[in-house]
């Protein structure tokens, strides 16, 4: 979800067709398990609801000759907080206040995947990014945007998104992008003798993190710097006794996306369940 949230992700009658799922195991939830893979299974009582919306076609926004549809959980459920941890690990991606995941009926080429920290060992070239980047502190902080993040934020769009609408992000687009009521989220800020390089937006759960977005000086791209927030973040996760660290979507030789498999060990979501990562590379 790559354009402001507000005006692509709109939910009204027009944009969005509505379903239900119980959060219980039903013949109901079980055609969306089929369908969607979607069925909860919360600890809640069976004759409650959620919500979840449909989304109409649109261009995908990482392949561009290909359309995409979303599946999203209803973003007005108060219980959204609570359902969050279980959506993230049935393949759902946070963006604002959006719980969602492709649900394009003719491509699958968008598959989850989260790294299990305990078992993570840096490759070499992971560990030279590491020794050549130790001079860069990493600070946890509250998810509150300032001048100087916000600042980064638009140069970085501005170099790497140029064309694609981001670039014009206000102060507000910022916010519903990467800030959510629904979840615990905090800055990861990278700084070297003062100087602001790369923010990760990380989302804290029970038992993960959730890298939703990470911005870094343009001018300093050499020094792989979004690999190193996400090797920082391993190491937050497993400090903190966390299981995993979720990445997001990766797609295969997509420019932009394929660099999470460079991780291992890596772990993919099929729809039903998580499996080793070789599991969704094209056979030789």
């Amino acid at each position: 979800m790559h354009s402001c949230v507000r005006e692509r992700y709109a939910i009204n009658a027009r944009n969005f067709s509505v379903l239900t799922a119980v959060l219980g195991y039903s013949a109901h939830s079980q055609m969306l398990t089929r369908r969607y893979a979607v069925h909860m299974q919360l600890p809640s009582p069976p004759s409650q609801e959620i919500g979840l919306y449909l989304s109409s076609e649109q261009d995908c926004g990482y392949w561009p000759q290909r359309s995409a549809r979303n599946l999203l959980l209803a973003p007005d459920d108060p219980r959204l907080a609570a359902l969050y941890p279980r959506a993230l690990a049935m393949g759902f991606r946070r963006s604002g206040n959006l719980l969602y995941r492709p649900a394009c009926p003719h491509c699958q080429a968008c598959v989850p995947v989260r790294i299990p920290v305990a078992a993570f060992r840096p490759s070499r070239s992971q560990r030279r990014n590491l020794a050549s980047n130790a001079g860069i502190s990493m600070r946890i902080l509250p998810a509150e945007r300032s001048r100087a993040q916000f600042a980064l934020y638009r140069r970085y769009l501005q170099s790497r998104h140029a064309g694609g609408g981001m670039e014009a992000h206000t102060p507000e687009d910022f916010d519903q992008f990467l800030l959510g009521d629904c979840a615990h989220t905090r800055f990861a800020e990278f700084r070297e003798d003062g100087q602001l390089l790369a923010v990760a937006v990380t989302d804290v759960l029970p038992d993960a993190l959730s890298s939703v977005y990470t911005f870094y000086a343009p001018e300093a791209a050499t020094r792989g710097l979004g690999t190193h927030a996400i090797l920082r973040q391993i190491q937050w996760a497993c400090e903190a006794g966390l299981s995993y660290l979720y990445l997001g979507f990766w797609l295969h030789n997509h420019p932009k996306m394929d660099y999470k498999r460079r991780f291992s060990p890596l772990q993919g979501f099929d729809g039903q369940r998580w499996l080793p990562f070789e599991h969704f590379l094209p056979e030789p």
